[in-house]
């Protein structure tokens, strides 16, 4: 796959953090599709895509990723399944870690993960980033996981419809972000974190997760629908799987998909 020429400060950037040369696009319909496409022809670990503008970029349940030129970062890495086993589904929750953490860093700013896949900031939450993990050819040689980071560099990274529900780096803090140190820090965390997995350490990235997650876990109400309708409950905890633990009508349950609404810290 041909890509358009890296900037210098990026591809010197990579280059020192041992990653794979990353592949670049001006404009691309999507990062995790280009990926999904390297991962099947063999790409290394850690091999990345970057683009400056995705034209038809994607977040959870197929919503799209609002994604114009040179207001957010449009990253997706390969991570090979090989040594995860069980624990693949962890790595939606590892890269959360990994994208919270290389925030707070580059920004000083406070951010929160909200389950599964957001960073947040701010009451009500506040959208800076998402992750979007997509899984090809598992049980195979060639068993992948694409983790898709995008995160809202300046305020044009949304549109003004969701200006409400979402926020920017430069919106909440004066401290300038490089892309190029943004991106390597996602990805040294990302590869820190797949690495616990590996070694059987799920439980750190867990309590990780946890310990940025904390408000949405500390018996936060919640409404959600599945096959009953319209559901409430109460938010208490993360499984060892990564599932949310609710009570609702007196009872556990574990939820491992579908929208959480969050009704004290969300705005809906």
């Amino acid at each position: 796959m041909v890509g358009d020429p890296l900037p210098a400060d990026l591809a010197g950037a990579v280059a020192r953090a041992g990653f794979p040369p990353i592949v670049y696009f001006n404009e691309v319909d999507s990062t995790n599709d280009a990926a999904l496409s390297l991962a099947a022809d063999g790409a290394p670990e850690f091999t990345a895509v970057l683009a400056d503008l995705q034209r038809a970029g994607r977040g959870r349940r197929g919503r799209p990723w609002y994604s114009p030129p040179g207001a957010g970062m449009y990253l997706s890495a390969v991570v090979r399944a090989q040594g995860l086993d069980m624990r693949v589904p962890l790595v939606t929750l590892a890269a959360g870690v990994a994208v919270a953490e290389a925030v707070l860093e580059l920004s000083g700013l406070p951010v929160e993960l909200k389950w599964p896949n957001d960073v947040v900031i701010g009451r009500p939450w506040r959208k800076v980033a998402g992750i979007l993990c997509e899984a090809t050819a598992l049980g195979t040689a060639q068993g992948a996981v694409v983790v898709g980071m995008g995160v809202n560099l300046l305020r044009a990274a949304y549109p003004p419809e969701v200006a409400d529900r979402a926020t920017s780096l430069d919106a909440e803090c004066d401290r300038a972000v490089v892309l190029a140190d943004l991106v390597v820090a996602c990805l040294q965390r990302l590869r820190d974190g797949v690495a616990l997995l590996r070694a059987d350490r799920a439980g750190e990235v867990l309590d990780r997760w946890r310990a940025r997650g904390r408000a949405g876990l500390d018996a936060a109400p919640v409404r959600w629908h599945d096959d009953r309708g319209l559901c409430r409950g109460i938010a208490y905890g993360l499984a060892d799987d990564g599932a949310l633990l609710v009570r609702y009508d007196g009872q556990q349950e574990r939820l491992i998909a579908g929208d959480v609404v969050w009704e004290m810290l969300s705005r809906v």
